[in-house]
C-alpha cells in the first residue's frame, strides 16, 4: 500500500503508454500496486485499498475487471513494444519458451473450469465406504509464452484456455493448447533477421507448432515422443526408442555444462550462490543423429542422459530431443533446452511473489483482466530493470545485481523507492502553508472511514 500516488510516479509514467482512459488507468494502477506491494493473500480488497487516500470499494474494482470493453485494445502489447525497444543488445539468439500453468478453482458456478480428476491413492479396505466425500477440484488453464531477449529481458505472453462448453456459450472458437502456442508464435513482434528458438515440452511436439515455426523461420526444440517412428516403408518403421536397445554400442559424447558460464548463461536468473568456477558442472552423455522422422521430415535427434555407464536404456533414463535445425551442435541443443526451466521459475514467481493464483471470481472476464494486469506488473518490473541496466553510472557489481534479480528483489526495490518518494513528498509539502493543508487532506482521507473523526 502507498499513501500518495505521487510516490509511484515511475509506474504512473509507465501506464500512461497503454492508451487507456483515466478511470481504467487508475484501476490498473491499483491492481499493479497490489501485486507488487501485497501483504498476505492477494485480492480485490487489497487492490481497492492500495492507494490509501483514494481507496474504493472492492465491488467497484470487481465490476470494472468484469467489463471487457476497456480491454478491446490489448494495452500490454504497447508495453511489450516499449520493452523490446529498450533491449541493450540486438545480437544473439531470442528464446521463446512455451508452457501451460493451471490454477485450482472451487465453486460449481465458476465459469470456464474443467476437472483434472482426483489423483489420490485408493483408501484402505476398511475405510473405503465412509461418509466423507471427496470434493472434486476444478481448474482454469493459461498458455504462456516467455520471450527471453539476448539482453536477458523477459517478456510474457498469455492466452487463456477456453473449454468447449464455455466456447459454445460465448460463441468462441475452441483452441487446443498447441494451437494457442502456434498463435503466440505467429504474433511475436520479432524482426525477420532475428534468430529465434522455440522451446517446449512433449505436449508441443505437434504439427501446428512446427508449421507456425516454419512460417516464421524459427528453430524449435522439443522432447520427442518415444513412440514416434522413423520414415520408411510400411512395416519397416522402427520407433525412436528402438535406438535405446543398442545403447552400449553407440558412440556417446560427453557434454559438461555449468549454469553460470557458457553461451547462454545470460538467459538464466541465478543467485550469487550459484555463480563461480567452484560450482559443480552437469555432465550429459549424448548420442546425435540426423534422420527422417515420419510426419516431421529431416530432423536432428539427440539422445541424452545424466546416468554414466548405463547398460539398459529406457525412455525414462534417456531424453530424446528433436529439433528442425540440423546444424546445431550437441552441446548447443542440450544447453538451449535446459533454458526451458526458466518458465517454470517464472510461474513460481508469478504465483508466489505476485499472488497470481489467489483470485476468486465467478465471471471469467474478470479472471482474464486479473491475468492481464498481473502481466502488466511483470512488464513494469522488467522495464525498471532495463532502465537501471542502461545507466552507465552503475558499477559492475551493481549491474550484476540488477541482471540476476528475480521478481521478489524487483518488488522490494520498488517498495523502497515508493517509501523514499513518500518521505520526500511529505518534506516538500511541509515547506508551505498550502502544502501542509494538502497533506492534511491526504492523510485524513487515508484513514479508514470507520476511524475518521466527524467534522
Amino acid at each position: 500500500m502507498i499513501t500518495f500516488t505521487e510516490s509511484a510516479h515511475s509506474l504512473k509514467s509507465f501506464l500512461s503508454k497503454t492508451g487507456l482512459g483515466m478511470l481504467a488507468r487508475m484501476m490498473v494502477l491499483r491492481m499493479v500496486l497490489a501485486f507488487i506491494c501485497r501483504h498476505g493473500r492477494m485480492s480485490c480488497s487489497q487492490a481497492a485499498c492500495s492507494i490509501a487516500y483514494q481507496s474504493i470499494h472492492r465491488g467497484q474494482l470487481t465490476r470494472f475487471l468484469a467489463r471487457p470493453r476497456w480491454r478491446k485494445n490489448n494495452f500490454n502489447d504497447l508495453l511489450r513494444e516499449e520493452l523490446l525497444r529498450m533491449k541493450a543488445s540486438s545480437r544473439g539468439t531470442v528464446v521463446f519458451i512455451v508452457d501451460v500453468t493451471v490454477v485450482t478453482q472451487s465453486g460449481q458456478k465458476t465459469q470456464n473450469t474443467f476437472n483434472t480428476g482426483n489423483r489420490q491413492r485408493r483408501p484402505k479396505k476398511g475405510r473405503r465406504y465412509n461418509k466423507k466425500k471427496i470434493v472434486q477440484k476444478n481448474c482454469q488453464s493459461y498458455t504462456f509464452g516467455l520471450l527471453v531477449t539476448p539482453s536477458g529481458y523477459r517478456i510474457p505472453y498469455q492466452i487463456p484456455y477456453y473449454t468447449k462448453e464455455y466456447c459454445q456459450k460465448k460463441g468462441i472458437k475452441h483452441r487446443t493448447t498447441a494451437e494457442s502456442v502456434a498463435d503466440l508464435i505467429r504474433i511475436l513482434p520479432i524482426p525477420k533477421e532475428a534468430t529465434v528458438v522455440v522451446l517446449g515440452d512433449t505436449v508441443y511436439d505437434a504439427e501446428v507448432v512446427q508449421k507456425a515455426c516454419k512460417e516464421r523461420g524459427y528453430t524449435w526444440i522439443v522432447p520427442a515422443n518415444s513412440e514416434r517412428v522413423y520414415e520408411g516403408t510400411k512395416g519397416n518403421r522402427p520407433r525412436l526408442r528402438a535406438r535405446l536397445k543398442d545403447w552400449t554400442s553407440l558412440s556417446l559424447k560427453t557434454i559438461r555444462l555449468r549454469a553460470s558460464t557458457g553461451k547462454y548463461a545470460g538467459y538464466r536468473r541465478l543467485s550469487k550462490w550459484r555463480v563461480g568456477p567452484k560450482q559443480k558442472r552437469r555432465v550429459f552423455y549424448a548420442y546425435q543423429e540426423k534422420s527422417e522422422v515420419r510426419s516431421v521430415g529431416c530432423v536432428q535427434l539427440i539422445f541424452s542422459t545424466m546416468k554414466p555407464d548405463l547398460k539398459t536404456a529406457t525412455p525414462d533414463d534417456v531424453k530424446i530431443l528433436m529439433t528442425n535445425n540440423t546444424s546445431l551442435s550437441v552441446g548447443d541443443v542440450i544447453e538451449l533446452y535446459s533454458l526451458r526451466w526458466q518458465i517454470e521459475l517464472f510461474f513460481k514467481e508469478l504465483k508466489s511473489t505476485l499472488g497470481f493464483s489467489q483470485y476468486r471470481f465467478q465471471c471469467f472476464e474478470a479472471v482474464h483482466a486479473w491475468a492481464e494486469t498481473a502481466i502488466t506488473a511483470v512488464l513494469f518490473l522488467e522495464h525498471q530493470r532495463a532502465k537501471r541496466l542502461q545507466d552507465r553510472r552503475l558499477t559492475a557489481e551493481e549491474k550484476q545485481w540488477w541482471t540476476s534479480q528475480r521478481l521478489h528483489g524487483l518488488c522490494a526495490t520498488f517498495r523502497q523507492e515508493c517509501k523514499g518518494n513518500e518521505l520526500k513528498f511529505v518534506s516538500d509539502r511541509l515547506k508551505t502553508s498550502g502544502g501542509i493543508a494538502k497533506l492534511k487532506r491526504h492523510i485524513a482521507n487515508a484513514l479508514p472511514k470507520e476511524y475518521r473523526v466527524a467534522g
